[in-house]
């Protein structure tokens, strides 16, 4: 991709949310237009040196402060600066278009990462770790974006690649002498490498499920019966009445979803209509939809009221279980209520049930909980955070799906490999599914890509980035 050759400007903080705002400057004309528009008081930028602080004035508009960032030792690779003012919108505005009178033009939305990216100051996975850090808002996600963006993921990538291109390189020399019938790419020690790759890009692949909840909340479905309490468990853990209580059964008839960081991860609540047999049809629509928020739930919060008769807890228990995938979801039953039980009912009986049925092939654990009393809730918020896995979670793990698709893609190439060196088949073919999988492995860090999947991923970055 080949940058035109404009100077751009863009404010990089919201303006009017504090004491300051800064606009930021890049590209080749950037000091000689700051020198034309700022009077400073000592010298000019032209001459300033890197990494430094120039104190000067707009005339009729404001005192300002400029940083001065010179090539290639800047966040773009190029001559850049930051015009730090007062935060008014009008003061903004007012730089903004002299700046543009000057010689600049504004930025489109991600430019200026796109143009470190074109020059070299960082690969396409980490340019796009840049929108995941503006965007995180728990340490999970900090912590996974930051891992990216410093090169962690990027690195394991190109050990991986680099390794592919030596026996592709091989491979391909072996076509130039075709005739002479002979090897230069040790079949055994590539066929260990395609078993090491495959594996790899796997488990990379897979661990997108995981990242994915780091970085949209880890999506916790509140099922039960009418009445249960599910409303208000979620207004305690939110600490906020979010969510209609009330006494009369159906209350909820849509999804309420609700975030929440426990434990520096981001959990993403969804409160559920009642599940009951109900004549009233939206009321039924609800709790259809229910049902479809329990499939898409890492984890089933099943609120039971303790105080109901025992064979309708059981029921509703067996009922919301059997909408549970026992091998990827996560069952935790919360017997509510149990402020009003006094020494009537021994929860434990129904702990037995629970490990003593069909029920105890799902990954479950039952607690005993007064969501409007708040008992209990310290250890909910404990056992959500060890369901996720996720507060303590280490290694690379892929957030973003187009990352997730181009591993696939890479490891079924990959496995092409593998089957065609045990069915004998010609290096020509080989070699083309390792070109597939070296361009799906390049496509993420960028280094095979397109216009169009550039200006698709910073189109969706912020003015100013």
């Amino acid at each position: 991709m080949i940058l035109d050759a404009h100077t751009i400007c863009a404010p990089a903080t919201s303006v009017g949310s504090g004491a300051i705002s800064v606009i930021r400057i890049s590209g080749p004309q950037t000091l000689p237009i700051l020198d034309r528009m700022v009077s400073f008081r000592h010298g000019d930028a032209a001459t300033a040196a890197g990494y430094s602080l120039k104190f000067g004035t707009v005339p009729d508009v404001d005192d300002v402060l400029v940083s001065i960032y010179r090539a290639p030792h800047s966040y773009t690779g190029e001559d850049a600066a930051e015009l730090s003012c007062h935060a008014s919108s009008y003061i903004v505005e007012t730089l903004l278009e002299r700046l543009c009178n000057a010689g600049c033009r504004l930025a489109e939305p991600g430019e200026f990462t796109q143009r470190a990216f074109v020059n070299g100051k960082m690969d396409l996975a980490q340019a796009e770790a840049v929108a995941d850090i503006i965007a995180s808002v728990s340490s999970a996600q900090h912590r996974v974006a930051m891992n990216q963006l410093r090169g962690g993921y990027s690195a394991e990538l190109r050990g991986l690649r680099s390794q592919l291109l030596e026996l592709t390189a091989l491979l391909e020399l072996e076509l130039d002498f075709s005739e002479e019938d002979v090897e230069f790419a040790d079949r055994s020690r590539l066929r260990t490498l395609l078993d090491t790759a495959c594996s790899h890009c796997r488990q990379l692949a897979e661990s997108f499920r995981a990242g994915n909840a780091i970085r949209n909340g880890v999506p916790v479905a509140v099922v039960g019966a009418p009445n249960s309490g599910k409303s208000t468990l979620l207004n305690a853990i939110l600490r906020d009445d979010r969510a209609i209580v009330s006494d009369i059964p159906g209350t909820t008839r849509d999804t309420v979803e609700e975030t929440c960081i426990i434990d520096g991860v981001l959990f993403r609540f969804i409160d559920t209509a009642g599940i009951r047999s109900a004549s009233d049809e939206v009321e039924q629509l609800g709790i259809e939809r229910t049902f479809r928020k329990i499939g898409e739930a890492e984890i089933v919060l099943a609120v039971v009221d303790a105080s109901a008769p025992e064979t309708e807890i059981r029921e509703s228990i067996r009922m919301i279980a059997g909408k549970v995938d026992a091998k990827s979801q996560n069952l935790v039953i919360l017997m509510n209520k149990v402020d009003l039980l006094g020494g009537n009912k021994n929860v434990n009986g129904f702990n037995n049930f629970v490990l003593n049925s069909d029920i105890s092939k799902y990954k479950t654990k039952l607690l005993e909980i007064s969501a409007k009393a708040g008992l209990g809730l310290d250890e909910l918020r404990s056992t959500l955070v060890s369901c996720s896995g996720l507060a303590s979670a280490t290694g690379t793990l892929v957030t973003n799906a187009r990352h997730a698709a181009a591993l696939r893609t890479a490891a079924t190439s990959l496995s092409a490999v593998s089957d065609g060196l045990d069915r004998g088949l010609p290096t020509d073919l080989l070699a083309e599914d390792l070109r597939a999988a070296l361009e799906a492995l390049g496509s993420i860090t960028g280094q095979i890509t397109t216009d169009e999947t550039l200006g698709e991923i910073f189109s969706h970055f912020c003015i100013g980035k």
